[in-house]
């Protein structure tokens, strides 16, 4: 076995043992990959006060302090109003099954000349919503109940909370210094191709995740506030939904528009409410386009949302919570390797290039780029 090889085996050897470990200490590794992903996250935030003279340790204690303000504010202040909008939208139940007994389900049959009347029931399927509403929040307390039974298990659940915030402080305090450690461990050879794909692993999950977080916040906000301003009463879920799904294209604007008129029509049925209700997610809608990604997102890379799906839905399966908390990383690392992958295929000679460059009359067209119409060019002939 030559040198080249041998060395491919070991690194290969050293994936398969990282996996290994990281699927056996998963139950301990949570709070460290939170912190992790926190200290990440507010790095640069650090990085810039340090830049305009301050201190790192007083640049650190500043970013620690915002963050966790910001932390405790969504707590205390949105979860309680999130939960009163569910709490109400349970409670709203029988009215949305009479209103699509009465209303809708003889609107489509008169419309489309359909018989839907005997084959939808929806009262039995809110009345069967609600007592399994009744029955979590029974089994939500029965198992709190156990959890405080037990000592050791709740104080590991403390303690993991309380680890996450000290981990964080620590992480953001010496979060360069780590770096030039990992930097310092790599073989020499290899230092300019994995610095390189390290960059471009953080661009790419910086530009999704600071990016389209961003964006999901500022979209939440203006629906929620929207829909309460014109009088929805589960206003502030929808609109917060609606915020939090939108890293998929689309996605955001219809599961919104969709729960947004259905709750129209059942509280109001009025078309002056329902033209309301669109005009906030269009503004909505042309602020995200014109206003929100240019400005948040800009040029940065990102991942596409069939990727980000199947990233978390398969880090969930693999490694529960944990592999939920790693997918988007792991996830822009692989697109990050994909894609060096592919410009080391098309210089090698399976490709053809060495060929290309030393014949003539071997030619290679390039890829075709997007048309202004969103349609791909055709090749040019060869």
């Amino acid at each position: 076995m030559n040198p080249t090889d041998s060395r491919r085996w070991q690194w290969v050897a050293l994936v398969l043992v990282l996996g290994t470990l990281l699927w056996l200490l998963g139950p301990i590794l949570t709070p460290f990959v939170i912190a992790a992903l926190l200290g990440w996250l507010g790095d640069p935030l650090v990085d810039r006060l340090e830049r305009a003279g301050r201190s790192r340790g007083i640049s650190v204690v500043i970013v620690f302090v915002v963050m966790t303000v910001l932390l405790a504010l969504a707590l205390l202040v949105l979860l309680p109003l999130l939960w009163d909008q569910l709490q109400y939208l349970i409670d709203s139940l029988p009215r949305f099954a009479a209103w699509v007994q009465v209303a809708a389900v003889p609107w489509i049959e008169k419309r489309f000349h359909v018989d839907l009347a005997k084959y939808i029931d929806p009262s039995y399927l809110f009345a069967l919503i609600q007592s399994h509403w009744a029955e979590a929040g029974g089994i939500a307390v029965t198992v709190w109940g156990g959890l405080s039974s037990s000592g050791l298990a709740l104080f590991g659940i403390l303690a993991n909370i309380a680890l996450v915030p000290v981990l964080t402080f620590y992480f953001l305090r010496d979060w360069d210094v780590m770096i030039d450690r990992v930097r310092w461990l790599l073989p020499r050879p290899m230092l300019p191709t994995v610095t390189r794909l390290a960059q471009e692993s953080d661009q790419v999950l910086g530009g999704f995740i600071r990016g389209q977080l961003s964006v999901m916040v500022s979209l939440g906000s203006i629906y929620a506030v929207g829909l309460w301003a014109v009088g929805l009463d589960l206003g502030l879920l929808i609109g917060f939904v609606a915020g939090l799904v939108s890293f998929v294209p689309y996605l955001g604007a219809f599961v919104g528009v969709s729960a947004a008129v259905l709750a129209t029509l059942v509280q109001h049925g009025d078309p002056m409410h329902l033209t309301l209700v669109l005009a906030v997610f269009a503004v909505g809608q042309t602020l995200e386009s014109f206003v929100l990604t240019p400005w948040l997102v800009g040029d940065r890379i990102g991942l596409h949302p069939v990727a980000v799906i199947f990233a978390i839905m398969a880090g969930g399966q693999l490694f529960g919570f944990l592999g939920v908390l790693l997918a988007l990383p792991v996830a822009a690392v692989a697109m990050v390797l994909l894609r060096y992958a592919h410009e080391r295929y098309t210089q090698s000679g399976l490709y053809g290039a060495e060929i290309a460059a030393t014949d003539p009359g071997v030619v290679i067209l390039e890829p075709a780029g997007p048309s202004p119409h969103g349609v791909p060019e055709p090749l040019p002939p060869a």
